[in-house]
């Protein structure tokens, strides 16, 4: 992709900061917001240039990504005042990398096409490591055209990237990727918790266990992080809490049943309420403290 083209990055989290980092590194003009200028100040520092609202970075950036926290923040940030929707150019492209709502996908979607501006929504996975290591999941959902054009930069920022269909598509299969982690993080974590009940060694348990059918990434990447008693956020609970209510809210809108996930926010929610708000999801063990 011709790196001429002015990028506009929005969300400096701790996986929105690896991700722009990827695309500052290949050669392109970078342009930043975020709610907390201090998150940024590493990207300034190696050449990215600050912006002090989605509109103004609008206004001068081709293209747009936003990587925020929760659907009110995409909403304000897209058709704010001073939000993308009031200063975007004809042509742009804005892709919406938040884990949000199907249906403020297709909102995002309708007036992109209004004003002849093309939308992706394109939720990741694979936490804080995969930003880093330029290894996300990228599921995609809007016209398959600007999906096309915008794979070189999907390409820069993880490896398993995949086409799913119109707006809302990818938010969609970004909850059927939630719902299985959901449940999963009770599994793995009600193992170690065995383990550690039945008087073995967590850590020789995990080596037997992770690559045989019990395997998964959670079981792999997270479960180290507990035997080490570190809960810093790869993904923050809160996040997943807001996560696990989109995909219950849409399952409701079909009249499905998730009692797997329902257990799981339950218990989720019960952590929040105890202060583990801003710890990962691995954390989760706590639980059964």
């Amino acid at each position: 992709m011709n790196t001429n083209k002015t990028i506009g990055f929005i969300g400096i989290g701790v996986m929105g900061k690896s991700m722009a980092s990827h695309l500052l590194s290949e050669g392109f003009k970078l342009l930043v917001y975020s709610r907390t200028k201090e998150k940024a100040e590493v990207l300034l520092a190696n050449g990215a240039e600050w912006k002090e609202t989605p509109k103004e970075i609008a206004q001068n950036a081709d293209i747009i990504i936003t990587m925020v926290g929760y659907p009110h923040d995409v909403e304000e940030i897209y058709f704010g005042e001073q939000g993308l929707f009031a200063g975007v150019n004809k042509g742009s492209v804005l892709i919406d990398m938040t884990t949000s709502t199907p249906t403020l996908a297709k909102k995002i979607n309708d007036e992109g096409k209004k004003i002849g501006v093309y939308t992706l929504d394109a939720p990741v996975s694979g936490g804080d490591i995969g930003a880093k290591n330029g290894t996300l999941s990228i599921i995609v959902g809007g016209d398959s055209n600007t999906f096309e054009e915008m794979k070189p930069i999907f390409k820069m920022l993880g490896e398993n990237i995949v086409y799913q269909g119109e707006a809302g598509a990818g938010q969609h299969t970004k909850m059927c990727n939630q719902i299985a982690i959901a449940s999963n993080m009770i599994g793995v974590s009600e193992a170690i918790v065995y383990a550690r009940k039945s008087g073995l060694n967590p850590e020789t348990v995990l080596k037997s266990i992770s690559s045989g059918a019990a395997g998964s990434w959670s079981l792999s990447n997270l479960i180290p992080r507990v035997l080490k008693e570190d809960y810093s956020p790869g993904f923050f609970i809160k996040h997943f809490i807001k996560d696990m209510g989109i995909a219950l809210e849409e399952a409701e809108k079909m009249n499905l049943r998730l009692p797997g996930l329902e257990l799981a926010k339950k218990m989720y929610d019960s952590l929040a309420e105890r202060g583990e708000e801003n710890n990962g999801t691995q954390a989760l063990i706590k639980y059964w403290e």
